[in-house]
């Protein structure tokens, strides 16, 4: 059976790191056209205390697909896709979850949940639970359903503190939530927004995908200024600071 080094190096030249700099969104890692923040971000609630992206997602291309994939298929195809996904999100973990902590004000993850899907059927089979409880190492025994969908309508891709209810109150600990991929950061600022209500202490979100479309504005040439393979030693938290985008590639 593969390794988990083995089954990540297969999206190592596919992955893009985000990295802080000028014109990337504090929050989120976004790229932004000379702002501290996204539009999403700095008009959206910033609940979480800290956000990581483990790799740029870009539309279409092969990580993308990959997460839009492994939660539509079924069978040998979709357990394949979620044990790549699975071995991204372990190795990453394994050697960044303090950074992790460190940027959220604590020293460690008591708990560990999902951000439920948006799909109230899809969610009771969520693949993501699975990848999480049962195949990542780093949070198997620390991994609990935390959060469930409420029964307020709220719109796609909108911030709700109603949108999740916990399942339980979680008076100060420290929760960790995963999710595959971030667009806006509705969903995932609205569950740390329900974890807060139990009483969480810190919050923070590791997504595996940061999606970006190629084609916005000045993203095509500043994705082709990441360096690949992709550089698991550093994060987005722990790297230097990337350089500035209006400089010329390879400045």
């Amino acid at each position: 059976m593969p390794s988990v080094r083995e089954l990540s190096a297969l999206y190592e030249d596919v992955m893009l790191s985000p990295r802080r700099g000028p014109s990337v969104c504090s929050t989120c890692f976004n790229f932004t056209d000379g702002y501290a923040r996204c539009y999403a971000c700095d008009h959206g609630r910033l609940v979480l205390d800290a956000v990581v992206p483990i790799s740029y997602s870009v539309a279409r291309e092969q990580l993308h697909h990959t997460l839009a994939s492994y939660k539509r298929l079924e069978g040998d195809v979709g357990r394949r896709l979620g044990a790549s996904l699975a071995a991204i999100l372990w190795r990453f973990l394994a050697e960044h979850e303090r950074c992790v902590a460190h940027a959220a004000g604590t020293d460690r993850f008591e708990l560990v949940t999902v951000v439920p899907s948006g799909d109230s059927f899809r969610d009771q089979r969520h693949p993501l639970r699975w990848i999480v409880s049962e195949l990542v190492g780093p949070t198997r025994e620390r991994h609990e359903r935390l959060l469930r969908r409420s029964d307020t309508e709220v719109k796609p891709r909108s911030f709700s503190p109603e949108r999740f209810v916990a399942t339980r109150p979680i008076e100060g600990r420290s929760v960790l939530l995963i999710d595959d991929t971030w667009t806006t950061g509705a969903s995932a600022q609205s569950a740390a927004a329900a974890l807060k209500a139990a009483g969480a202490d810190r919050t923070a979100a590791v997504v595996i995908g940061r999606h970006l479309n190629r084609e916005w504005h000045e993203n095509d040439r500043r994705l082709r200024g990441i360096a690949q393979p992709f550089d698991w030693s550093k994060c987005a938290l722990c790297a230097d600071p990337g350089p500035d985008p209006r400089a010329p590639l390879g400045a």
